[in-house]
């Protein structure tokens, strides 16, 4: 992570910064801290920051663990493309036909259920999809899930894509003014 931290430009010294802090939130237990980290970077899909991320989680997260952080990235990014549109469009009829996509890892992912939600909460945020956010969340604050902790890996999530969006402008040249 540190050789990562050297790669932000000083426009982006508040992500730093925050990068930094977010991974230290009293909020969230070690594994949902780093479960949402590594499901986050996933979401967000710069290269380097996922490596930095899934390498220093595996010091964090059993196994199993990290597999099912790396679900929640890959399940939800499906599951949020597909419930964003039925949201998005006009046309109800589309919510009355069966998905027909296969979601076993939501059931047998091997973790917690409840850091399992949390992370899907937080891809969803990154995903933009209102009716996946409503429903983690909803799940969660069902299971007596505060709102302190949801918004702990809500945090996480905003910054690790803020922080992917700057490394991507940077590797293209366009944070140096090329």
């Amino acid at each position: 992570m540190e050789r990562l931290y050297g790669l932000f430009p000083d426009y982006a010294r508040d992500l730093k910064i925050n990068l930094q802090n977010v991974l230290k939130q009293a909020e969230l237990t070690e594994q949902q801290t780093w479960g949402t980290a590594v499901a986050s970077a996933i979401a967000s899909r710069n290269p380097q920051l996922t490596v930095a991320v899934l390498t220093q989680a595996g010091q964090h997260l059993s196994p199993e663990a990290m597999s099912a952080a790396k679900s929640a990235a890959a399940i939800m990014g499906m599951n949020n493309i597909y419930y964003r549109f039925q949201h998005l469009s006009e046309n109800k009829r589309y919510a009355e036909i069966p998905a027909r996509l296969r979601m076993q890892a939501i059931r047998s992912h091997g973790s917690d259920p409840l850091d399992f939600e949390l992370w899907c909460t937080a891809v969803s945020a990154i995903n933009g999809c209102g009716a996946c956010v409503t429903s983690h969340e909803n799940v969660l604050r069902g299971k007596g899930v505060t709102e302190e902790t949801i918004l702990a890996a809500i945090r996480i999530a905003s910054v690790i894509h803020g922080a992917a969006a700057v490394l991507d402008a940077e590797a293209t040249g366009v944070g140096s003014g090329l």
